[in-house]
């Protein structure tokens, strides 16, 4: 990916952040606050500055925001387009390939990628979200810490994802899957990569 692609990823991110928060009426400082960023990171990640911000800085803000982390990402292409830039976590990386909104639930999917000899945390999503994994390649560790799966090549597996949960592979080859979330709309709350303010989640 070319350095103009990743900096008008990132700009397209922050511009999403921006109208989001000044929808809710949300002040930087309150965001920050409440997501647990620094208040200058924010800023750099509205403006486009910070390039592209971290799986974990994003859902942090989505959470706080009340929405689906795809509702921070640029709309995912069209067949045979040149996919989105990968987001980068401790552990994984994920490309968002396409969402599917109806009146109830905003659907997203996303491939997936979980590098060996690391651990993902992921925090609790809005209530009653759940996540389905299909795993095509590595073995899979993931889930609530209390309850994981283990996922082999070609199994398939969901959990709620309204608790904290992880993503981890087990051995030494990296792991490559795809990933749905399944998200229960709230009123109020726009559709992933909606760009319509008066939209509900």
């Amino acid at each position: 990916m070319s350095d103009s692609t990743a900096a008008d990823f990132a700009q397209q991110i922050g511009e999403r952040i921006r109208r989001l928060r000044t929808e809710r009426g949300v002040s930087l400082s309150a965001l920050a606050s409440g997501a647990g960023v620094g208040k200058a990171t924010l800023s750099g990640l509205e403006d486009g500055s910070r390039g592209n911000p971290t799986v974990e800085t994003l859902y942090a803000i989505a959470g706080h925001l009340g929405v689906p982390i795809g509702a921070l990402l640029p709309e995912p292409p069209q067949p045979g387009g040149a996919p989105l830039a990968a987001l980068h976590g401790a552990a994984v990386s994920a490309s968002l390939l396409e969402t599917f909104s109806d009146a109830d639930v905003a659907t997203e999917l996303f491939s997936l990628r979980i590098r060996p000899g690391h651990k993902q945390q992921s925090p609790a999503h809005p209530p009653g979200t759940i996540e389905y994994l299909t795993v095509f390649a590595g073995t899979a560790r993931v889930g609530p810490p209390d309850a994981l799966l283990i996922v082999p090549p070609g199994g398939h597996v969901s959990w709620r994802a309204d608790v904290s949960h992880t993503y981890s592979a087990v051995g030494v080859e990296d792991v490559r899957a795809s990933l749905l979330i399944r998200t229960p709309r709230t009123p109020g709350t726009p559709p992933a990569n909606s760009s319509d303010a008066s939209a509900s989640e």
